[in-house]
């Protein structure tokens, strides 16, 4: 897992205090480099999106607010309120490099840390709902259910603003990914394209399911109701949940299933989507 940021004592003086660096950041920027002496054609889509920002936290926010942009809501109003929330909410930067961790770490196409800043929208889904989920507990419901329709169409997720998410979570692909309103999602959770968490009805209340740390979900899964989904346990593609599963387990079919053990003591990492060792 990559760190937040290392410190380091300025060379020349102990009243100079600490330097601070930040090792994804030097990383990302290098990459960057790397992209315009290949291909010069990039350098203006690279140079505003990285080069020309100050820090990491500015580079998401430009690239995503630029996505986001519309002319009723332009691009520098949502970089505003992504301000405001980096300020009132510091552990956001220390949560957003362990999501872009979670990308490079999962993901076998993603060989940069600048490919999930660029250019996956899952990652981009993702970061606009924390700031959904930020400004709606603050109070600032229509403008994060904005953000939800505008992630929707852009981003091809429809994740509702005040469903929990934890760290460490990677979207691969991403489309189609629906996340009702009381779900709650753990760290280190993996989900596919194409899964639903939602409720079974027009119930109200609590609804939706929990899913807790290190569980992979396969692409087209349906997850339905107030039910649990144990620690560390596998959701095959395709599969329609209705019941509550077991940690380290796996779940397979419609409905679903225990068809074996998780095979790892870490799914969501290992990605390992095959049934077969578990007959």
């Amino acid at each position: 897992m990559v760190s937040e940021v290392s410190a380091v004592k300025g060379s020349k003086s102990a009243d100079q205090g600490v330097v601070q660096l930040d090792p994804v950041w030097v990383k990302l920027r290098e990459e960057a480099q790397a992209i315009i002496d290949n291909d010069p054609a990039m350098g203006s889509f690279v140079f505003g999106n990285v080069l020309n920002q100050r820090t990491l936290e500015d580079a998401i926010f430009h690239r995503i607010c630029e996505r986001l942009h519309t002319p009723e809501f332009p691009a520098a109003m949502i970089r505003d309120v992504f301000n405001e929330m980096r300020t009132d909410w510091p552990e956001w930067s220390e949560i957003v490099r362990v999501d872009v961790a979670a990308v490079y770490d999962r993901d076998p196409a993603c060989t940069r840390f600048i490919e999930p800043i660029l250019y996956f929208k899952g990652f981009h889904a993702i970061q606009t709902h924390r700031l959904a989920n930020w400004s709606w507990k603050k109070g600032r419901k229509d403008f994060a259910l904005y953000l939800q329709s505008r992630s929707s169409q852009v981003f091809q997720t429809d994740i509702n603003p005040t469903s929990e998410l934890g760290r460490g979570i990677f979207m691969d692909h991403a489309t189609g990914i629906v996340i009702g309103a009381t779900a709650v999602i753990g760290d280190d959770v993996s989900i596919l394209q194409g899964v639903t968490l939602g409720g079974t009805g027009k119930e109200e209340g609590d609804r939706h399911p929990k899913v807790k740390n290190g569980v992979l979900i396969g692409a087209g899964a349906i997850v339905l109701g107030n039910i649990e989904v144990g620690a560390c346990s596998r959701v095959a593609a395709g599969a329609l949940v209705v019941k509550p599963v077991p940690p380290k387990t796996t779940v397979a079919g419609v409905p679903a299933r225990v068809v074996g053990v998780a095979g790892c003591s870490q799914p969501s990492r290992t990605m390992d989507q095959i049934l077969a060792d578990d007959k």
